[in-house]
This record gives structure tokens, sequence and C-alpha cells, in this order.
């Protein structure tokens, strides 16, 4: 633990960040939700919150449909949890091409994520069905993670799936918020922002999220499927405007936000709507259980810790240059290597045609502000998606330190052109610097470590 040196360092940082991916295992949530004695009951015993005390003895049948990153992982789970108390209807999945597998009991469907697809549209559409036939004794659990907003692309009756695709990828290229994002999305859609559960009506309805946002709010994680929408065609027009992208996404898309605003247009399931009277949501775990994890383990591992942010937002490489200058005057105070924490979900604004990802990006600006500092001098820092994907890469997200910058420079040339064009990627694979995981199905947003060393 004494030693500073970069392998040793490097491993630190990935060990704390391993303990933050066992944190937000979906099947030990899933399993620790559900528990089955002689009648289903939904309940969190970490904070003693009660989903659903009431047996399912009248249920005919149990439904359920796993949507999101995490759906494989939580629906192999929830079918364990239950199948030895009730029999469960043929099961549905819908997840990205990267976290499909098969799963015994569920039809699994594959679709595109982060840009929606065909086959989304297709797993919408076979959800629909499925709902469809639901009845007032039927109980439909429905498993939600992040990523499950891209994976069901059910747009209004009067927009295209290509309309669709065109404005999910300019809220993305310009930065969005994915509040504003997904705000946007529920408003253009037939089964988000509570349209689900408006279409499984009567049936009961519950529905155990797993969080990738920032304040674990139901209606933004997936775009709230099964939960009803505080939002308004008016915010998301709103939000269209705010980030100048109005001229850029299909004239239908504006048409149809501006049609909504003037009631021509329903809009979402709000709150009191009677489809919610036998609907009840649980948030089963989040980013912030991630942090806690990684500064628990950094602890025992004789770090000192602090939890820098759990909502780390904001442009990256802005957020780079804080945490930097946060780290300069931390550096002159400690006489022990400590553990700074954060948790949270930054954005890019594209530039250049370059390749990677926000946290690759935080990574890249913060090492190239680094090493203009006259007092940070030993420090690593790793960022990543808990998803195992970073962007359009392959890469879940950088782990970089205090000679990052003078690897780039000896294989690939000035670190600053690369962030210029947004193509932190290659530079950090110069450097030998990604950090690449693979799908690790979950998905609780993004998750920071630096560490520093005092000399």
């Amino acid at each position: 633990m004494a030693s500073n040196s970069e392998s040793t360092s490097r491993a630190i940082a990935l060990t704390l960040f391993n303990a933050g991916l066992r944190a937000a295992d979906p099947v030990l949530a899933v399993r620790n939700t559900l528990q089955t004695d002689q009648s289903l009951i939904f309940s969190q015993s970490s904070s003693d919150v009660t989903l659903s005390a009431v047996t399912d003895s009248n249920c005919k049948r149990v439904v359920i449909i796993a949507v999101g990153k995490a759906a494989c992982a939580m629906a192999e789970a929830a079918y364990d949890s239950i199948t030895e108390l009730r029999h469960i209807e043929n099961g549905l999945i819908v997840t990205n091409y990267e976290n499909q597998k098969t799963v015994k009991g569920f039809d699994v469907i594959g679709a595109g994520h982060p840009v929606p697809d065909s086959n989304g549209l297709h797993a919408a559409g076979v959800i629909t069905e499925r709902l469809k036939g639901l009845q007032a004794d039927d109980l439909l659990i429905a498993l939600i993670s992040g990523g499950g907003s891209a994976l069901l692309p059910l747009p209004h009756e009067n927009l295209r799936l290509e309309d669709k695709i065109s404005t999910t990828t300019q809220l993305l290229q310009c930065g969005a918020a994915i509040d504003d994002i997904n705000c946007v999305r529920k408003h253009l859609s037939a089964i988000k922002g509570g349209h689900m559960t408006r279409l499984a009506s009567p049936a009961a309805v519950h529905t155990l999220m797993i969080s990738d946002v920032i304040g674990d709010d139901p209606g933004t994680i997936a775009s709230g499927p099964t939960v009803p929408d505080n939002t308004t065609y008016e915010d998301a027009l709103n939000s269209i405007h705010r980030y100048g992208i109005a001229r850029r996404i299909p004239k239908a898309v504006v048409k149809h936000l501006q049609d909504g605003i003037r009631g021509i247009i329903a809009e979402t399931p709000k709150p009191g709507d009677p489809c919610f009277e036998r609907s009840r949501h649980i948030v089963i775990c989040s980013n912030s259980v991630s942090v806690k994890a990684m500064q628990n383990a950094a602890s025992q591992s004789g770090l000192r810790t602090e939890i820098y942010s759990t909502r780390l937002t904001g442009e990256a490489r802005e957020q780079a240059q804080k945490l930097m200058h946060y780290a300069e005057q931390k550096i002159e105070s400690i006489y022990q290597p400590l553990a700074i924490i954060a948790g949270g979900e930054t954005t890019v604004t594209i530039r250049g045609n370059g390749k990677g990802g926000r946290n690759q990006e935080f990574c890249l600006a913060f090492a190239i502000a680094a090493e203009q500092s006259q007092t940070l001098k030993q420090w690593t820092l790793l960022s990543a998606g808990t998803d195992g994907r970073d962007g359009p890469t392959d890469a879940a997200g950088g782990i970089v330190d205090d000679q990052t910058v003078t690897r780039i420079r000896a294989q690939a040339g000035n670190p600053a052109e690369f962030l210029e064009v947004n193509d932190a990627y290659h530079a950090l694979q110069a450097a030998g610097d990604l950090l690449i995981t693979g799908p690790t199905g979950t998905n609780v947003a993004d998750v920071l470590i630096l560490l520093l060393f005092p000399e």
C-alpha cells in the first residue's frame, strides 16, 4: 500500500472500480428485492421501503418484461426467485446487442443503443401486443434499467423511426443532459413516459428499476415507461431550442411538439391518471450505491477517502479542469494517499470528427491540465461507464496518470490536438490508457476515482 508506482496505483484504481461494479450487480439487487415465501412480496430491505405487501394469490398470470442494459441479469434473477412460487408466462427481454444472450423462460431481442434502430422498433411492437392482452387479474413485473429509452423506439403515430433517430443523434452530439434527452424522447413516443402502464391497464404493474441517472428520478430512468411523467410537450420543445438544434431535427418532430403544446395531441400520462392506481415502482440500485462501495473499499485499503460529487454533470473537459484545480488544493495538505471519488454523467459537445466518449474526454482533458500544474506530481485517474461502454467505442473509459501526456507525445503527437477534435480514444490508445472491460451487464452511470500521492 505504501508504493505509489504507476502499476500499483493503477491496480488500486481498478480494485476500487470493480468494487463499484459489484455493488451494482443486478442479480443481487433483484434477489434482495423479490422476497418469495408463500406469496410474492416486493421490498427494499436496505431502506425498509415496501413496494407491495399484497399477495399475488388472485393473480392468474405473472408476466415479466425486462428492458435495458441490465435486462438479462435482472430477468434471470427474477425468474429464479419466482418460478418455484408461480408459473410465469413466457417473458420478454430487450437489451443492447453487447449484452444479448439466451435466458431461460424469455424471448430475447437485441436492439440498437445509443441510437435506436429497427430491431428496437420491432421489440416495442412486441411489447405493445403483449400488454394489450393483460387483464385485471394479471401481474406485470417490469424490470427497467439504463439504456431502455433508446432500446424501445416506438414513435407516435404521426412520426417515423427515422425522425426519432435523427433527433436522438442531434441531442447526443450537442451535449444535451440526459434529463432533456429523455424528456424529448417521452414526447415522441407511444410507449415511454408512462404509456407502458397505460397499455397494460387494468393489470397490476410492479416495476423494479436500476438507475443510471443522477438523482434517480424514475421518470428519467429509461424515459419512465411505467411511471407518471411530470414533463410536458412545452418542456420538450424548450429543450430543443435551448440546445439550438430546432433547425437540424426533422420538421415533423417540431410540429409534433407544437401540436402537443396546443392540445391537438394528448399529453403523456401524469400523476393521478387512473392507469397508475395499481402501479408501483422502486429503485433497487443506483450510482450512489456504487460510489459508497468504492469509498468503503478505499478505506479498507488504508486510503484516506473523499467524495468529490455524487452529481457530477456538465461538459467533460470543463469538469476535468475543475477537478484538477480541486486536486491542487488538496495535494498541499495530504500526508498519505488520498482517493477522491465521484459519480455522475458528464456530457461532450462534438466539435470534431474524432472518436471517444465522455469518460475518455474527461481523462484526456485532466491529463493535459495536470501537466501544467506546479503541485500535482504523482496521481492516477480512472473515469469509466459502469456499463462497460463509453460513447460509440469499445472502451469503458480511461485510466491515466502523470506520465500519460508524455506517452501520447512519444507515440502519437500533441495531446491537445486530439482533444480539440474529440479524439480522446486514439490519444489514450496510443498511451495504452484505454480501460476496456467489455459489457458489464449493469448500468448505473459513470464513476470516477482520482488517486493523489504526496511526495
